[in-house]
């Protein structure tokens, strides 16, 4: 590995920045994926298949991907701290709303509402890009992605605070405490959000949307969210999937199935500021690379059924490949598309979560198939096919001496 030379510290500005995108992402992921969680005894009151449970925890996944785009344009030609504020009290009124809700359809209608919480990734990453140089950005992207760890509190603190409030009082019991309590915590967030950071900076364009979007037209950018399909979509799948599993596989409480998903989620999400930090240091290829050995050297034992314990080191494994490529592959975006990573990133952050969205329901679909293992089987191929296409375009592009321009 080839060292790269030390960029200046960042601004205070730019510490605020990326502090405040940090921890309204960290939330806004919580309620993202609380479904995983909530959608369990919800399953249990409503007597739902397993099909519209998979169905009612990827949909919020949906539409946080398929709005990443967009939003990140939006980012990109109007600030990252307008549409990342609009993003969370948005968000937040769908939230408060669930903790009313009952009946599938009014819970399907609202967790397409909630989903708009994954819409902060993409927008995070370009109010962050538009105030972090590019050759910080793999630590700054990497801390903010870190984020993901708020999957963590869902897994953890959701469980407790089910049972924490009993139905029947003047605030939302059982289940709908949790969405309840997450509203109020984004109306807060946005709150400070607005208070302490700078405002954004004005950089008029005379850029059309063709002008935007015509980075879309290459294939470069399709292959980084392949990548990131892997890294991102595989980690939000298995967030989701993962309860469910323990659950019905080894037969553990939820609380207990909420814990041990949390250790493979902190690996995936703290171990992010680590990989940007690396591809700062040593460049994302050769991070990118390390990261799909270390997935699939986990994914692989995982292919026939094992004892509980073997499982939960094998999924830590994962985690860490997770959470190492998340950061690798977006340094890899902003270093290849300096002033475009709201859409970019935007597009990116949308195939990634678009696998989050169809992986759950692959595993499901495929598990009369290929049995208990279906999900791993599924992610082992996926990763494998990745790891080839990168290895081969990585050593094409060192052939052509081709680098990122970071002009």
């Amino acid at each position: 590995m080839t060292t790269v030379p030390a960029a200046p510290p960042l601004t205070a500005d730019a510490r605020r920045v990326v502090t405040a995108a940090t921890v309204g992402f960290t939330l806004m992921f919580a309620v993202w994926v609380m479904f995983a969680i909530v959608g369990l005894p919800i399953r249990k009151q409503l007597g739902l298949t397993d099909a519209q449970f998979t169905l009612l925890t990827a949909i919020p996944v949906l539409t946080g991907s398929l709005l990443r785009l967009p939003a990140g344009i939006w980012a990109d030609r109007y600030g990252g701290k307008a549409v990342f504020l609009i993003t969370t009290v948005v968000t937040a009124l769908f939230s408060l709303a669930l903790a009313w809700a009952d009946g599938y359809t009014t819970l399907l209608v609202l967790a397409l509402g909630v989903g708009l919480a994954g819409v902060s990734f993409a927008v995070g990453n370009a109010w962050i890009a538009q105030w972090v140089p590019v050759a910080r950005q793999g630590l700054a992207l990497g801390t903010f992605g870190a984020g993901n760890a708020g999957a963590s509190i869902t897994k953890l603190l959701a469980p407790l605070m089910i049972t924490l409030v009993p139905a029947g009082l003047l605030i939302p019991g059982g289940w709908h405490f949790v969405p309840f309590v997450f509203g109020l915590a984004l109306l807060l967030c946005a709150a400070l959000t607005a208070r302490l950071t700078p405002a954004d900076q004005s950089t008029p364009t005379g850029r059309t949307l063709s002008d935007w979007l015509r980075p879309l037209a290459r294939a470069q950018v399709w292959r980084f969210g392949l990548y990131y399909v892997v890294f991102f979509g595989a980690y939000v799948a298995c967030s989701l999937f993962l309860p469910k599993y323990y659950v019905d596989h080894y037969g553990v409480p939820l609380a207990q199935a909420g814990l041990l998903t949390a250790l493979f989620i902190f690996p995936a999400s703290l171990l992010r500021p680590l990989g940007g930090y690396l591809s700062d240091r040593f460049g994302p290829r050769a991070v990118t690379t390390v990261a799909f050995g270390v997935m699939l050297a986990g994914l692989l034992p995982l292919l026939r059924d094992l004892n509980v314990t073997t499982f939960m080191l094998l999924t830590t494994v994962i985690g860490v490949g997770m959470g190492v490529g998340k950061a690798s592959t977006y340094t890899l975006v902003a270093q290849w598309n300096p002033g475009q990573m709201g859409v970019v990133g935007g597009l990116v952050g949308l195939l990634g979560g678009l696998g989050g969205f169809i992986l759950p329901l692959a595993f499901a679909a495929l598990k009369p198939t290929l049995g208990a293992q279906s999900a791993f089987v599924t992610l082992f191929a996926l990763t494998a096919l990745s790891t080839v296409v990168f290895v081969a375009n990585m050593v094409r592009l060192k052939v052509l001496g081709r680098v990122p321009d970071f002009a």
